[in-house]
């Protein structure tokens, strides 16, 4: 198939990627190594989930 193919859920992987530029550490790409860019992923991740887990909710959400 040739030509522009829309993809399923594209949107998910570039919401994610957006979260993760917010961490200053990974706007730019100082690590070396994969493994030292995979943890710095990982731990910016941790710290947007436990963010949002620790926020107190609002009034009649579940």
């Amino acid at each position: 198939m040739e030509g522009f193919a829309v993809l399923p859920r594209r949107w998910v992987v570039e919401r994610t990627f957006a979260w993760l530029m917010h961490s200053r550490r990974l706007a730019r790409d100082y690590e070396t190594l994969p493994t030292s860019s995979e943890a710095m992923i990982r731990w910016s991740m941790v710290t947007r989930m436990g963010r949002r887990l620790a926020r107190p909710r609002a009034v009649g959400r579940r």
